[in-house]
């Protein structure tokens, strides 16, 4: 497999082994690695809109079992010695399955692995797989670790599944997750992070760049929330309990009131999260993810309290990025659960952090327009499933009034329309 830019000599340069590569596969070599074999289907073929610009996207065979209990296999384990053990029953997919809230679920994948000896992988849940509050996580045979593959990995792959807020119903070929492959050590350090900053800016506020002085970092870049506004201003969203069954193949397809509370700040901006209870939140800052790098959301520091930050959170390269200029970032959904007791959150309050890694080189796409992407721009944290959202920070004045949006109902297309007429 051809490695990127890494490996080749330059004219006239003395020889010299090559530098091992280092890296997250972009698009281009996660093609080869399917050409190759290190990702396969079997006779289902891996679809080129499957293949993103750092992740193809993993998908679920045809039957399910329900389980007692979640589990890892040990050293030299089979994932199915253990099903054996814990298995309730098999749901068969073909004609679509509910899956009920708080029941762990194993889901055989289609795709399977035979990865080089210095090739490792990761998992991620998509992004509206998280919205949903829709936990997930890739397990493998006789891997101690979720969603960590190791390098040289043979054999199948598994998802557990675990609605929380929402009984869902899902069906063969649907998309949860996402796989990502890498060489080396990819991680970008905190000072090459400010280097990084410098040059391609990574995090906006009010449509200008953050000055490197007042970037929060530590292994990463801290992202803060956004509970700004009048005391009408809807800033995120609860999910109701015992709401409707969610199907995750309809798209744009159902009331964001049938399963969500609008949330509200109290006066200084603030809110309470109620425990074990799921929220939707919305940065403060844009992030921009440039081309030659990709992100992960890293979960809250434990230490400042009980709090879950994110179940999704990889951002491909090109999230919120414009080579034109014309975008200053994308904002980041936050996807959150206060553990124990009730929490207080206040605006512009750390909730996360981001930390990158380097490409093997930049993808031949990125993520936006070009690969179907449903959360470049996002003005809302709701996931793609709901076709009226609440606009955000959006303004009627982009349609010739003064009064606030934040509370009107839009479908996608009209905000996007009320933003190209800005």
């Amino acid at each position: 497999m051809t490695w990127g830019p890494q490996q080749r000599t330059e004219p006239g340069a003395a020889a010299r082994e090559p530098a091992a590569p280092c890296g997250v596969l972009p698009s281009q070599g996660l093609r080869e690695a399917a050409q190759e074999g290190w990702i396969s289907s079997g006779e289902y073929r891996i679809r080129p809109e499957s293949i993103q610009p750092a992740s193809i996207d993993l998908r679920l065979a045809d039957y399910a079992w329900a389980l007692r209990c979640s589990f890892l296999p040990s050293t030299g384990v089979a994932v199915m010695d253990r099903v054996e053990d814990l298995a309730l029953d098999r749901l068969e997919l073909r004609n679509g399955a509910t899956l009920e809230r708080d029941r762990p679920y194993l889901i055989p994948l289609l795709e399977e692995l035979e990865l080089p000896r210095d090739v490792r992988a990761k998992a991620n849940p998509k992004s509206s797989t998280g919205r949903l509050d829709v936990f997930t996580r890739v397990i493998t045979d006789g891997n101690h670790r979720f969603d960590e593959v190791p390098a040289g990995y043979r054999g199948k792959l598994y998802l557990e599944v675990v609605p929380r807020s929402f009984a869902v119903r899902v069906q063969p070929l649907l998309s949860l997750n996402q796989l990502r492959l890498a060489a080396g050590d990819p991680r970008v350090g905190d000072a090459e992070l400010i280097g990084i900053h410098e040059e391609f800016p990574l995090l906006y506020m009010d449509m200008h760049a953050l000055p490197s002085g007042d970037l929060a970092i530590a292994d990463g870049l801290f992202l803060s929330v956004d509970l700004s506004g009048p005391h009408d201003r809807v800033v995120g969203y609860r999910a109701k309990k015992n709401s409707n069954r969610l199907d995750m193949s309809q798209l744009g397809h159902y009331r964001w009131r049938d399963y969500w509370e609008p949330v509200y700040p109290e006066a200084g901006g603030r809110i309470v999260l109620d425990p074990e209870v799921f929220y939707l939140l919305l940065s403060a800052e844009g992030v921009c993810v440039p081309p030659g790098y990709a992100a992960e959301m890293m979960a809250y520091d434990p230490t400042a309290g009980e709090l879950r930050t994110h179940y999704a959170g990889f951002f491909d390269p090109g999230f919120g990025y414009d080579a034109t200029g014309r975008r200053f970032g994308s904002r980041a959904a936050l996807e959150v659960r206060a553990r124990d007791v009730p929490f207080m959150v206040e605006h512009r309050q750390p909730i996360c952090k981001l930390a990158f890694e380097k490409m093997l080189e930049p993808p031949d796409k990125l993520y936006g327009a070009e690969v179907g992407s449903n959360y470049q721009g996002q003005e809302t944290m709701l996931s793609k499933h709901f076709v009226e959202q609440t606009a955000g920070s959006v303004q009627l004045a982009l349609k010739g009034s003064d009064e606030p949006l934040e509370d009107s109902l839009l479908t996608q297309a009209e905000v996007a329309d009320a933003g190209s007429k800005a």
